[in-house]
């Protein structure tokens, strides 16, 4: 009995050291019980993503990751556009995706880079290894596909990267890794930021600006506080350097206007 009274002891002062996880409350995420039948579109942006990952021809995983990018946006749209016309009681909805070591700071950097350009909201919870993304279902998988394929090709360029460096006779360390990925991220970021401005059209702002005010409540409500970081481990110029020649050459293109 006294050492059943102590493992129950020692497993409730372990419970009582674990990290605060913000419930979710009645928010569903993509796959819940509100999922609909994947669309034809998504479809198409799913197929396009995994041929970019696996082809070995950097310009051809760079038309196709373009093309995918187009389709997201369009889709996007399209969504708040038939939402608009025909207003439901839906809320914006939240998913969780893992972001996990090693180098979980950058990739969370470019998980937020990716849910900012398809109008949702990031926040990360280091502690248990993953972001919680608020928006409304079809750009949150719109965001899931496309971080985890921007993930994978960025993992391939390092890698790719790495292999050159070491032909010229340098070691390649962590912090090369490191600035490559941050760099990356935030190259990528600054690329998805600068599109999604630009090929957003006058009579468009209006239904956008409402989706977005909508997920900025519901991540206020369900995050009344959050803090920021910074990045550490970011202080090799080489990494850096191929890093965001690895992100111009994922470039992004801009959705076309609407008719």
């Amino acid at each position: 009995r006294f050492s059943y009274a102590t493992a129950v002891l020692e497993l409730y002062r372990l419970l009582l050291r674990l990290p605060a996880l913000e419930p979710l409350d009645d928010v569903t995420a993509p796959g819940g019980r509100d999922r609909r039948p994947e669309s034809r579109v998504l479809g198409r942006i799913r197929a396009l993503l995994a041929k970019a990952e696996g082809t070995g021809f950097p310009e051809e995983a760079e038309a196709l990751s373009a093309k995918a990018q187009e389709l997201m946006a369009r889709h996007s749209v399209d969504e708040a556009l038939l939402a608009a016309r025909a207003p439901a009681a839906r809320t914006p909805d939240a998913c969780r995706i893992g972001v996990e070591p090693p180098y979980e700071q950058a990739k969370a950097v470019l998980l937020d880079a990716v849910a900012t350009a398809n109008h949702c909201r990031a926040v990360w919870n280091e502690p248990f290894g993953f972001s919680t993304v608020v928006g409304f279902a079809s750009d949150l998988e719109a965001v899931e596909l496309l971080y985890t394929s921007l993930l994978v090709q960025a993992t391939t360029a390092m890698t790719r990267a790495e292999a050159e460096q070491r032909k010229g006779g340098r070691k390649r360390t962590k912090t090369f890794r490191q600035s490559f990925l941050a760099a990356y991220a935030h190259r990528v970021g600054a690329r998805l930021a600068a599109a999604a401005e630009a090929q957003v059209s006058d009579d468009l702002l209006p239904v956008l600006a409402s989706r977005e005010v909508a997920v900025s409540e519901r991540t206020d409500r369900l995050f009344p506080e959050t803090t920021t970081t910074r990045l550490r481990g970011v202080s090799d110029a080489a990494g850096w350097e191929q890093g965001a020649r690895a992100a111009d050459e994922a470039q992004v293109r801009g959705r076309p206007r609407l008719p």
